[in-house]
């Protein structure tokens, strides 16, 4: 039982190290997480994604909010299989947001621990989890970007058109236990909002 614990943990990271590379991209940076052509395609405060037997919902409260205005996101998973209930393996959380700010062209980071967690989803009975302020920065950042992110932390979401570029990333696992018996799934939904005067 151990061993399988420990492979389990040992999978699971390099599956989240992978996984986890676009969120890593922004991490502490100006560079954006989308690319530009991405962005474009990108217009709704409400995206849903399936992979086999879930469904990823990602929503904004709102397409506008004001300045100052708490800014309100969150993702929902939803297991939809024939099982009454499923067991998902992953990091602190499955749900990730790294967001863009595409007027400035900056990246909001979204970190997170990397433990092994697992969570039992009963079919029809969406997981919801809310975006968390994100975002950092370094020494070898811009001053305009570090103010951006400061803004930020104490003010909420400066004016400008933010994308989410939010995701789930977990595995579950057969009963025949080790590798093949792993399914991962990483899925992608994107939504935009803008926030102004």
């Amino acid at each position: 039982m151990r061993a399988f614990i420990l492979v389990g943990y040992v999978a699971l990271t390099i599956v989240l190290a992978s996984c986890s590379s676009q969120a890593n991209i922004d991490k502490g940076s100006s560079d954006p997480a989308p690319t530009p052509s991405n962005i474009e395609e990108v217009n709704g405060s409400s995206a849903e994604a399936t992979e086999g037997d879930f469904v990823y919902r990602l929503v904004s409260d709102k397409e506008e909010y004001r300045k100052g205005e708490p800014v309100k996101v969150y993702g929902e998973l939803e297991y939809i299989g024939d099982k009454e209930s499923v067991t998902i393996y992953h990091s602190a959380s499955p749900f990730y947001f790294p967001i863009t700010e595409t007027t400035r062209n900056y990246g909001i980071a979204y970190m997170m621990d990397q433990p092994l967690l697992n969570t039992t989803l009963k079919r029809g009975e969406p997981l919801r989890e809310e975006y968390k302020r994100g975002g950092g920065y370094g020494e070898q950042d811009e001053k305009d970007y570090v103010d951006f992110i400061k803004s930020l932390w104490e003010d909420g979401f400066p004016e400008g058109h933010y994308v989410v570029d939010g995701s789930v990333d977990f595995y579950v696992q057969s009963n025949t236990g080790g590798e093949e018996g792993k399914q991962s799934f990483n899925i992608q939904a994107n939504i935009d909002f803008e926030v102004k005067e």
